[in-house]
């Protein structure tokens, strides 16, 4: 009995132990065949299973937070500041709502999402979390009412940070539901 390794294995970086097989004697098409019983279900087992979380991710209606910029131009009324923000929070399609914003230059008091649209103030619905000294985050299992659900679909929900020097904020941006 003598021991085969494949060459195409070598040539393809795959360790030969993977494949390593004890026979009489084999033909290239005999190792051919034997290297796709073993590697077409693996590929095929990967595609499928890649097909079934990009299709679970869909349904759920989940898509990739978009970055957005806050700013204390957006504010109401506007701000004259130097400070800046940057988020990722999203809203899914079960109304939860997660993400974060990172803020420069500024040292926040609070954050917040508010339910108004652009060019108005309104009611804070769900207050997010210091993690950091230029960071907030949206808490775990933090749920959009039905009407909220609404409004955020119409444009209608605004974050914003707070500081000392602007308690009622002092950069701001829309929640712009992903199309």
């Amino acid at each position: 009995m003598l021991q085969f390794f494949c060459l195409e294995c070598a040539l393809l970086t795959i360790p030969h132990q993977m494949f390593r097989y004890t026979v009489n004697y084999t033909t290239r098409e005999e190792d051919m065949k034997i290297l796709q019983k073993i590697i077409r279900p693996a590929i095929l087992t990967s595609i499928l299973a890649s097909s079934l979380m990009i299709a679970g991710c869909t349904s759920m209606g989940m898509s990739a937070p978009a970055s957005i910029s806050l700013s204390g131009s957006q504010e109401v009324p506007a701000k004259t500041t130097m400070a800046s923000g940057t988020s990722n929070i999203t809203v899914a399609a079960d109304k939860s709502v997660s993400g974060s914003i990172t803020t420069v230059g500024l040292n926040g008091t609070m954050a917040h999402i508010h339910e108004a649209a652009a060019g108005k103030n309104g009611p804070v619905i769900v207050p997010l979390v210091k993690t950091a000294a230029d960071g907030w985050a949206v808490a775990p299992g933090a749920k959009l009412t039905d009407a909220q659900y609404a409004s955020y679909l119409a444009g209608n929900l605004y974050i914003n940070v707070h500081s000392a020097a602007n308690p009622g904020g002092e950069i701001r941006a829309q929640l712009v539901p992903a199309k």
